[in-house]
């Protein structure tokens, strides 16, 4: 049996999607895999495999030990999504890019969840064969269509009308999220109701933490925060809405959309390259606000737009689903295994 072991604090900080992505992992690899892969998580032992999800400096240092076997990092962002993102003094960033670039550096292998990130991660001096494009997935266990019962209930302990029109976003609450336009359409559409579920993951070194306060402490007043909830609750939150709205403005595989997606929400997002990578054609997409709200204003004049998109949801989350990862990931490690023997990195 194949030893791995995890090293992260991606769980640490609630409301990343970076945590979703481990959790979602963990559990598929526990779940369907357990016969094949001895499992274990931020431990010392001596393993054949390390997979670092985060990139804690500990992590970084221990990765030179000889207990480690091959290692394998995880990119969930490169240091130009942190744009937007948290605020330091220039110094700070110039140091923190550095590093971040280090990290997978000393990696053996590094696994990306978007394709367009391997031009841009061979731009930062990464050889292109030790990358590896492996997407992220949402379990239909945890992210599923409720029933029509099951959705009224939920509105209604929330205080919905059961017609009343609902616009659902998530994410934590920044300027690369595109939380602004978030609430200037819901300023724009006063018939609609818009709810955006995150908080401030990075505190108050988040990018704009000042206006953001502001912004959640008095929103318009058909938009509610609901601050960082568990996935449990997510879950609801994508059910009950009519559209699901994502306007980032930069992402790497947004597993936001994947729980839409899975839970068979019509999804509306900015038009940005890395979705036509992975998504093409499953999505509606406006350039900016205006196309957005274009976007907005069409499928509630035109009902039967949603019902084209719920069905395209539905069907590209068995794409992603779990079921198909599993063999993937089976697959992967297997490799990397071989790959360690023949290098002389594992010892049998």
């Amino acid at each position: 049996m194949i030893k791995i072991n995890m090293y992260s604090q991606a769980d640490s900080v609630k409301g990343q999607g970076v945590g979703s992505a481990y959790q979602e992992l963990i559990r598929l690899l526990k779940t369907h895999l357990a016969d094949e892969f001895d499992v274990s998580i931020n431990d010392s032992r001596k393993v054949d495999l390390t997979h670092y999800h985060t990139i804690n400096p500990t992590f970084y240092l221990n990765s030179f030990s000889k207990k480690r076997g091959r290692i394998i990092g995880y990119v969930h962002f490169l240091p130009e999504t942190l744009v937007g993102s948290i605020k330091l003094p220039k110094f700070m960033m110039s140091i923190f890019y550095k590093y971040v670039i280090s990290f997978y550096n000393r990696m053996d292998q590094i696994v990306v969840v978007n394709p367009i990130f391997i031009d841009k991660l061979v731009n930062h001096g990464i050889k292109r064969e030790k990358i590896k494009y492996i997407p992220n997935f949402v379990s239909k266990d945890v992210f599923y269509e409720k029933s029509a019962a099951e959705k009224a209930k939920i509105r209604a302990e929330l205080n919905i009308p059961a017609d009343k029109f609902v616009i659902f976003g998530d994410g934590q609450v920044q300027q690369r999220k595109g939380v602004d336009d978030f609430a200037k359409l819901a300023e724009q559409n006063p018939e609609i109701q818009f709810i955006w579920a995150g908080g401030f993951s990075f505190g108050k070194i988040t990018d704009g933490y000042d206006h953001y306060k502001a912004l959640v402490e008095n929103p318009p007043k058909n938009l509610i925060f609901t601050g960082i909830i568990e996935r449990e609750k997510l879950v609801d939150y994508c059910n009950i809405c009519d559209l699901f709205l994502l306007p980032s403005f930069d992402e790497l595989f947004p597993m936001s959309m994947l729980e839409a997606f899975s839970c068979g929400a019509p999804v509306l997002v900015r038009d940005l390259e890395l979705y036509r990578a992975i998504l093409d054609g499953y999505y509606l997409c406006g350039e900016d606000r205006k196309g957005m709200q274009d976007v907005i204003t069409d499928v509630m004049a035109h009902p039967e737009i949603l019902t084209k998109y719920k069905k395209l949801s539905n069907e590209v989350s068995e794409k992603y689903s779990e079921a198909n990862l599993t063999k993937i990931w089976q697959q992967f490690y297997e490799e990397q295994y071989k790959i360690g023997l023949e290098k002389g990195q594992i010892k049998p």
